[in-house]
């Protein structure tokens, strides 16, 4: 009979496990993202969890098989935890998702529902006359602070 470790044994086992391999951490990091959003197809799937983990993360040449194992794997673990994973083919909804749980999850909405509330009209009248090549330079300023953050934190675990 197996028995259940903690919860707080499981993520440190998990953590170091992910740290050691890459298969392990590119299968939780999808886990996670499911979690977080639906209706992701595969290249969006792949896109979020290579900026999370790094390029070239499902590998340069068998990627497309990386992907499709990792997805049998996780679709187990998510079935295991309650969860249905499924596959959209419906336009404007195509992708994989969790049977049941809204378009975007909990966390992600409060965080979405802080960031609006942080705006005010006078941050969007600036926003609004700011020319297009200085919100594409303020986009990519953020997408960069974004990275080196998500970096310090990996050094740092």
């Amino acid at each position: 009979m197996k028995t259940l470790l903690p919860s707080p044994i499981q993520t440190y086992l998990l953590q170091d496990a992910e740290r050691r391999d890459l298969v392990t951490a590119r299968r939780a990091n999808l886990v996670r993202v499911l979690l977080r959003e639906s209706y992701l197809t595969r290249e969006a799937l792949i896109q979020r969890v290579e900026f999370s983990m790094g390029t070239a993360a499902f590998g340069n040449k068998s990627w497309e098989d990386n992907f499709y194992r990792d997805m049998r794997v996780v679709k187990v673990a998510l079935k295991e935890a309650g969860y249905l994973l499924k596959y959209s083919r419906q336009k404007g909804r195509a992708g994989y998702y969790l049977a049941g749980n809204p378009a975007l999850g909990a966390q992600t909405q409060a965080e979405i529902r802080g960031a609006l509330a942080e705006l005010d009209d006078a941050q969007l009248d600036i926003y609004k006359r700011m020319p297009a090549a200085q919100k594409f330079q303020q986009s990519i300023s953020i997408i960069n602070f974004g990275r080196r953050v998500q970096q310090r934190q990996k050094t740092h675990e």
